[in-house]
């Protein structure tokens, strides 16, 4: 007989696990009873669920590097009781948080999907009963006695992207999050059609998960626009026991030529801050030397973030940084591909 799947809901916080009450008119916050009771096509999955949340839900607005090690460490906790994990999470900073667990879970060879909605269960249109319900579908899946999904991935509307490879691109309408430079993993429709050469592939030998959960928040960004001011530059260059600067450039990764600004970088660089190029664009990748404008970058040596997202940026960097890495390797490692976040 075939064994069911045991997957871990984790709520976090966010407008996915409000329940509204229909008396009042407010919204209350999880109960996974209430849950379930919200949700009875729950109890026509072919697996065995439970839930655990936060002692104090958060709106994802709060979410910091303290409650991604409070994520991993649950996960943690259920990791051999359980064949998936599901979470949670307010969508404002869920591609955060994604890119962070990805990094913080080594070898993972079981799927933690970050799912939300954009409106609460209970309500007439949402749409928290489908990503909920599909999140959970895709966690179960097996192949083999095996997780067909191996790694942190975001659930939103019809498609499961790496978690990441994505941003939030709409407040308002259901499909929130695109993944431009890399396709879904999973999309559904009438039947869940697995996009098994975009998974992450793993190693035949299974190695035991590591948890990083030391996480070094001395990381700033630094977006470009036309009319910035050396002040402005300086402000952030010399940001006190700042290690990390993520620049988003233009376009292929462009910036100013004027000798102010190249001269604010390379004396921060020389003093050993990292500077990190990525491009403000939603989708494309870094190309430095491609353009005139990003040729004095390249000769830097910036840390070229190729087609990285910020998000998966900010969260590398500040893992990099966590795990104690040399200033001397921390340009090439960061360069190198650690969980599909970048080519």
């Amino acid at each position: 007989m075939k064994r069911k799947s045991n997957i871990l809901l984790i709520y976090t916080g966010g407008t996915i696990g409000m329940v509204k009450d229909y008396k009042t008119g407010a919204l209350k916050a999880f109960n996974f009873e209430e849950l379930v009771k919200n949700i009875p096509e729950l109890k026509q999955l072919d697996c065995n669920l439970r839930g655990v949340s936060f002692e104090k839900p958060i709106d994802s607005s709060n979410m910091n590097p303290t409650y991604w090690a409070l994520i991993a460490s649950i996960i943690e906790e259920h990791y051999e009781d359980n064949d998936g994990f599901v979470v949670l999470h307010g969508s404002d900073t869920m591609s955060y948080s994604a890119s962070a667990l990805s990094f913080m879970l080594e070898h993972l060879s079981k799927p933690v999907i970050f799912t939300g909605s954009q409106l609460p269960i209970g309500d007439l249109r949402t749409d928290a009963k489908e990503n909920l319900i599909t999140s959970i579908e895709i966690a179960a899946l097996r192949e083999n006695g095996k997780p067909v999904v191996q790694e942190v991935g975001l659930y939103f509307e019809y498609k499961l992207y790496r978690g990441n490879r994505t941003t939030k691109i709409n407040a308002e309408h259901f499909e929130a999050f695109a993944s431009l430079n890399h396709p879904p993993l999973v999309e559904s429709g009438v039947h869940l059609k697995v996009h098994e050469n975009y998974l992450l592939q793993k190693p035949a030998k299974r190695k035991k998960m590591l948890v990083h959960k030391k996480m070094d928040n001395r990381v700033a960004v630094l977006k470009l626009f036309p009319g910035l001011n050396q002040k402005v530059l300086q402000s952030m260059l010399n940001i006190p026991d700042l290690r990390v600067l993520i620049l988003e450039t233009y376009g292929a990764g462009n910036a100013p030529m004027d000798e102010w600004f190249l001269n604010g970088l390379k004396s921060a660089k020389k003093n050993g801050l990292h500077i990190i190029n990525v491009t403000q664009c939603s989708g494309g990748s870094v190309f430095m030397g491609h353009y005139e404008t990003s040729e004095k970058l390249k000769e830097m040596q910036l840390v070229n973030g190729k087609d990285i997202t910020t998000e998966a940026a900010l969260a590398k960097a500040m893992y990099l940084l966590g795990t104690g890495i040399s200033d001397k390797l921390f340009k090439t490692i960061f360069e190198t591909p650690l969980r599909g976040e970048m080519v």
